[in-house]
């Protein structure tokens, strides 16, 4: 799952990826320019190694209202997206089975419809 908060509203972006390569996530990053149509927008990531692919270099040149910002190496308590991935884990995913991967998704998306309906950080 790919997610994004924006840090006035409260709002999270979020697509869910079979696989989580370079394809999927230019089309999250797709999503978040539509969902912005004007602007500038400035993204603060993590160093996951998809966020460092080279093949995202033209993507970035087509897109220049695009700027990847990168947090310090070993710095989770500066990245608000991991208090979100906490708080799914522990309000959807901990100590409960599902029988079908269907299932999971069904929850994280109410999950993701109560969030933002309420964003806890909401400016």
């Amino acid at each position: 799952m790919f997610k994004a908060i924006n840090y006035e509203t409260g709002q999270v972006h979020h697509r869910e990826e079979e696989i989580a390569d370079l394809s999927a996530w230019i089309r999250f990053l797709s999503d978040l320019l539509k969902a912005y149509p004007t602007g500038k927008i400035v993204m603060i990531l993590d160093n996951s190694r998809i966020h460092h692919a080279a093949g995202l270099r033209a993507f970035l040149q087509e897109h220049p209202r695009l700027q990847l910002v990168f947090l310090p190496p070993y710095s989770p308590e500066l990245n608000l997206m991991e208090g979100v991935w906490k708080w799914l884990k522990s309000d959807v995913i901990n100590n409960v089975f599902f029988s079908k991967f269907y299932r999971i998704r069904l929850y994280v998306t109410a999950f993701m419809k109560r969030l933002n309906k309420h964003p806890p950080c909401h400016a």
